[in-house]
């Protein structure tokens, strides 16, 4: 039986026909990288190839490192395996990594989500004979309402903590979270503040041409009175710190696909939870598995018949 074109190693996913490295947590000498999360973008490591939309967050998570970006849909090869991007919906710059080597496609899938969400740019099934999936949240228990009645129902909530003379205070990833918050808020209700690793990320963003709502960024100086009519955008790390107790008296959520589970929410101390999109719709890639939008996986494996059968993907695949 021939040795299949990626295999799971102490470093991550790699591929031994073409040299490199698909998401690699410890340091090697050629990374594909997927997106910019700290789970997935790890520093060390000689070479890079990511989109072009994740440069200059990677510039600014990982330092002055060797980076060659690309578009999706663009083609590079190593030492004769193709390498295509294409966009995952996960994040700005997420991408799927396709790989071809002698009509052979394998698809990686990294974190993905299929539902569009406005910020970035929507998931693209791709036909492959092997499709290796993330899927941090596919049990059945993660399933969210739409985005346009979560993000109405954060509009509100700010509107009213306005009214009350408090601040409002919403958690999210620094990169992804913050950014589709961002991009959903009504501007008319009052100012976005943010926290400094936010702004920094949104700043990095901007520089590789995204175009984002105006933000500023909050100091102890920032006048109180604006503070009470804003809204607060801060990473997780930073609650329950000295500093967002400086802008108390604060309403506080979370967002996050975790707020799904109330033990989740119990522990963050969160006013109001949630928000996020299926991430990933299979956990063993069968039917019976499948959560909310099949559709988009099985047209990502039209390629082959059966190429999602639990013979395939409840192993090492379904894994990744």
């Amino acid at each position: 039986m021939a040795k299949p074109l990626l295999e799971f190693t102490d470093c991550g996913i790699y591929c031994e026909k073409g040299k490199f490295y698909i998401d690699p947590w410890k340091p090697v000498d050629d990374a594909v990288i997927t997106h910019a999360h700290a789970d997935h973008a790890y520093v060390g490591h000689k070479n890079y190839l990511a989109h072009h939309l994740s440069r200059d967050v990677l510039y600014y998570r990982l330092g002055d490192i060797n980076l060659q970006t690309i578009e999706y849909g663009e083609t590079v090869s190593k030492n004769g395996v193709e390498i295509t991007l294409f966009p995952a919906g996960h994040v700005i710059g997420s991408a799927q990594v396709r790989l071809s080597y002698k009509g052979e496609v394998w698809v990686v899938s990294g974190d993905y989500k299929t539902e569009d969400d406005g910020v970035s740019t929507p998931f693209e099934p791709v036909r492959c004979h092997h499709f290796i999936s993330e899927c941090t949240f596919g049990m059945p228990v993660y399933t969210w309402k739409p985005q346009a009645e979560i993000f109405g129902d954060i509009n509100n909530w700010w509107r009213s903590n306005k009214e009350q003379g408090i601040a409002t205070v919403i958690a999210g990833y620094s990169l992804g979270k913050a950014q589709r918050i961002l991009q959903n808020l009504d501007l008319d209700i009052g100012p976005v503040f943010t926290h400094g690793v936010i702004e920094n990320t949104n700043e990095a963003l901007r520089r590789n041409g995204v175009v984002l709502n105006p933000t500023t960024r909050i100091t102890f100086e920032t006048p109180k009175d604006e503070v009470r009519k804003g809204i607060i955008l801060a990473p997780p790390s930073a609650i329950g710190t000295p500093w967002i107790r400086k802008f108390a008296p604060f309403s506080f959520g979370y967002c996050s696909g975790w707020m799904a589970l109330r033990g989740a929410k119990r522990r963050r101390a969160a006013d109001r939870g949630g928000f996020d999109a299926r991430e990933v719709h299979t956990l063993f890639g069968d039917d019976e598995d499948m959560n909310a939008q099949d559709v988009d996986l099985k047209e990502t494996a039209s390629l082959e018949e059966n190429t999602l059968s639990k013979e395939n993907s409840q192993g090492e695949e379904a894994s990744a």
